[in-house]
């Protein structure tokens, strides 16, 4: 079906996105541990929704064969996912819209010079959030699509069904048919023995009267 290949398809996109983000908010947490300092909620909440989805992901991709015939809770999770997403860049949102790089251009005895600093962990978290947005639509359209793989494989038990029940039927009609073909045979049967009975009798007085 059309809409499991695109589910793959934008599940394997979404795992893509999702391990950047996951990757570099863990580099975040391993410093905060290091320092024996608690992790900001800004990185955490985004952190800890990453890793459930990107398990998630993974599990529904390599598992899809179950994961269709799941189909609905598959898609009511992928909404939560998206609530989650939602959630992990709205904490995030003061340092995902930060200036991240400075430029310096201006000249000296030597010549024209241009400098470019970027701040490393500003663009890590500035990264975070933009790939955070991404995983917000990635998975609402997951969602849209899992629903669609409901309905189809819900569609396909109900031909399912629809057979199994007009070859029962074909086989009850078979069996009544040879029902009354056997009692017909047989009531054919006991009419026929009186006569058969009649004949051989006639036959038999008649060879005695030409005696």
């Amino acid at each position: 079906m059309i809409s499991g290949a695109l589910f793959l398809a934008w599940r394997i996109f979404e795992i893509l996105v999702t391990i950047p983000i996951m990757g570099m908010l863990a580099y975040f947490v391993h410093q905060y541990v290091n320092s024996n300092t608690l992790t900001p909620s800004y990185i955490l909440v985004l952190f800890i929704v990453s890793v459930i989805a990107l398990a998630w992901a993974i599990f529904t991709t390599i598992d899809y064969l179950r994961a269709r015939h799941d189909a609905l809770f598959v898609a009511l999770f992928d909404l939560g996912l998206v609530g989650a997403f939602i959630a992990g860049v709205y904490y995030l949102r003061a340092q995902g819209t930060a200036h991240c790089t400075n430029a310096n251009a201006g000249t000296t005895s030597g010549g024209f010079y241009f400098n470019i600093h970027t701040n490393k962990s500003c663009a890590m978290l500035k990264a975070s959030f933009a790939l955070g947005i991404i995983d917000i639509l990635a998975f609402f359209i997951t969602f849209l699509l899992a629903l669609l793989v409901h309905r189809n494989h819900r569609n396909d038990d109900k031909v399912v069904v629809k057979r199994e029940y007009r070859s029962s039927g074909q086989h009850s009609r078979h069996r009544s048919r040879s029902r009354d073909y056997t009692r017909s045979s047989r009531d054919h049967g006991q009419d026929q023995r009186p006569s058969s009975r009649r004949r051989s009798r006639q036959s038999s007085s008649r060879r005695q009267y030409y005696v």
